[in-house]
């Protein structure tokens, strides 16, 4: 669901809310929903604060601890919970969960954990149900989104592949960043659509700031589009996030895997020639390491083509992170998916691992890396630990209330093309260095692994006529 669709409700207006939390998000979601008049009454706030216990908030008492009194709460099937605790770790927010869904609420909504809302923004809007990757591995990095972000205040940015997973992430945070304008840009007609009409959404419910939205359908492997449209746009901060990213996918489809990655990448490249005191962040992957895919070769060839990228004024870095829960093509869904289908629960190998952080703690170390990297140099995201893929199977059949094995099936497909048993985030050779800001990590040293230059300067087909 888009967050743009949280704000839809069939709740009726006689049924009851129970806020989960009594800090600043709960209240401002209660204010909200009196401003509004939607979802009936707050019928009361849980928290484990023993100094707002017993106490009155927004009109509506606070109860507590959350854990004893959310064994006695009676609702009734048109009542819904909303978990207002972003600051909250994946342990608790687990725990708290199992004890709503024991009782007969309608549903479930959580206030994600993003820098915004840690930040004191927090609206109805960004509500929405819960889901498996709310709850599944470590509590992602905070790193204070506003302040990471002001170096765009005023600035044009654009998003490629805005559609994306990460691209419209990376569009709802920059809300808060006081842009002057955001441009999302995309080939796809609908993805666009979709995200432009959302964050317009987000403006009107009051999520970040005014910037002017403006929606860009293009096509990144034609050089004179690419040509044409920089120069109008004239942005002075390019977040480069489209990509064909399907492993075995692109196996299949070599062709447009080099096409749109490393053509499309060198299209942006040598529109920027014509732009001054502009910055690219190219968002890459872990799949580049001894690449075994079309899909990691590709990557690879665009990560060296903006580290070899000069220009007297203009920055170019690269950020590399491993995969994100729930993105497009991802196996949350897919396992979802067939969880809900009744199993089993395809996986390709018993031992396969991989690193994995939600998109909003990406995007957000993302926009940091982009203020505070320094042009050439490639950047890694702090992942933690590999997770093995069956474990996170396993997890979100439990999620689901079922027992793996007995009630959902495990069947093992084997590795399919271009699959890895295991990812790396740096190559042999390359070393990596602290940087001042937590989750962020610098390659201090890079051997070249090809000769870029024919691809980086070589005439395209206009050029040789």
């Amino acid at each position: 669901m888009n967050q743009s669709d949280s704000s839809k409700t069939s709740t009726p207006k006689t049924s009851k809310l129970y806020i989960i939390g009594a800090g600043f998000a709960g209240r401002s979601l209660a204010r909200e929903i009196r401003r509004k008049g939607i979802y009936g009454e707050v019928a009361a706030f849980l928290d484990d604060d023993p100094g707002k216990i017993g106490s009155h908030v927004e009109g509506s008492p606070v109860l507590g601890p959350i854990d004893d009194v959310a064994a006695l709460l009676q609702p009734r099937g048109i009542d819904l919970a909303i978990i207002a605790m972003p600051s909250a770790s994946r342990e608790r927010l687990r725990e708290i969960y199992l004890l709503l869904t024991r009782q007969n609420f309608s549903s479930i909504k959580i206030l994600p954990d993003m820098g915004q809302v840690i930040e004191g923004s927090a609206h109805l809007v960004q509500t929405r149900e819960i889901d498996p990757q709310d709850l599944l591995l470590r509590k992602p990095v905070n790193i204070g989104l506003k302040e990471s972000i002001s170096y765009l205040r005023g600035k044009r940015v654009l998003i490629t592949g805005a559609g994306g997973s990460i691209g419209s992430e990376l569009s709802r945070q920059l809300l808060h960043g006081g842009a002057s304008r955001l441009y999302v840009f995309g080939h796809g007609e609908n993805s666009i659509y979709e995200i432009d009409r959302e964050l317009r959404l987000l403006q009107q419910e009051g999520v970040g700031e005014r910037a002017t939205i403006v929606p860009i359908i293009g096509e990144l492997q034609d050089p004179n589009y690419m040509d044409f449209i920089l120069p109008r746009i004239r942005p002075d901060v390019i977040f480069h996030t489209a990509a064909y990213k399907h492993v075995p996918m692109m196996e299949h489809n070599p062709v447009m895997a080099v096409k749109n990655n490393v053509f499309g990448t060198r299209n942006i490249l040598k529109g920027m020639q014509t732009l001054d005191e502009s910055r690219l962040v190219l968002i890459s992957t872990d799949k580049v390491v001894q690449p075994a895919s079309v899909y990691g070769a590709s990557k690879r060839l665009a990560e060296e083509l903006v580290l070899a990228a000069r220009h007297p004024s203009n920055a170019y870095m690269v950020v590399r992170f491993g995969n994100v829960l729930g993105s497009r093509g991802s196996i949350v869904p897919l396992f979802k998916q067939q969880i809900l289908n009744g199993g089993p629960v395809t996986l390709t190998h018993p031992d396969m691992r991989r690193f994995f952080m939600t998109i909003p703690e990406a995007a957000s170390l993302v926009l940091k890396a982009g203020g505070v990297g320094e042009t050439g140099n490639l950047y890694t995201l702090e992942m933690g630990e590999p997770v093995i893929i069956r474990e996170l199977a396993e997890q979100m059949i439990r999620f689901y209330g079922l027992e793996p094995g007995s009630d959902i099936g495990l069947d093992y497909i084997g590795i399919r093309p271009g699959e890895k048993l295991e990812e790396s985030l740096h190559d042999t050779g390359e070393v990596t260095a602290e940087t001042a800001f937590p989750g962020i990590r610098r390659i201090a040293e890079k051997p070249r692994s090809v000769d870029i230059c024919l691809l980086y300067t070589s005439p395209s087909p206009r050029d040789r006529g």
